[in-house]
């Protein structure tokens, strides 16, 4: 029972993130990954999309390749946890600018943060190719939040 009960008094002091992007297929769900792996004591953490989609399998493949399982990870929409009013500390779009000036305000002190990186649904070629791509992408979702956690310090 006290195991229980300080288990949850840990959650309740978590900071609450949630990542951002079009699709909620790809960006938002390797920041998401990342953030739980690197800081899950200090933050829940959520990720939705705009206009949710299927997780890229490239994607899966790519995080697959580092260790990290996103295989069974579901898409969600951010309008969704917006009606619901889902309260965060961070919202953080890893979208283009013009697509996170569509992302709702959530009510509450929320800091609204925007780390924008390319789309990989966008990138061109053969899945080699393209996975080269996702892996450049994958790193660098990677060391940005690496950098935003030493900031937070």
């Amino acid at each position: 029972m006290l195991n229980a009960l300080s288990k949850k008094g840990t959650d309740m002091k978590k900071s609450k993130v949630l990542f951002v992007c079009v699709h909620n297929s790809a960006r938002s769900q390797m920041a998401e990954a990342f953030l739980k792996v690197m800081a899950g004591d200090k933050f829940h953490v959520e990720s939705a999309g705009l206009t949710p989609g299927a997780i890229n399998p490239l994607v899966v493949d790519a995080m697959s390749e580092i260790g990290i399982d996103i295989s069974r990870n579901k898409t969600s929409s951010v309008f969704d946890c917006y009606k619901a009013g889902k309260l965060f500390d961070y919202v953080i779009t890893v979208c283009d600018e013009a697509s996170a000036e569509k992302c709702p305000i959530f009510a509450g002190i929320t800091k609204r943060l925007h780390w924008g990186f390319e789309d990989p649904s966008k990138l061109e070629g053969t899945d080699e190719q393209k996975m080269k791509g996702i892996r450049n992408i994958r790193d660098a979702i990677k060391t940005r939040i690496e950098d935003w956690l030493s900031e937070l310090k």
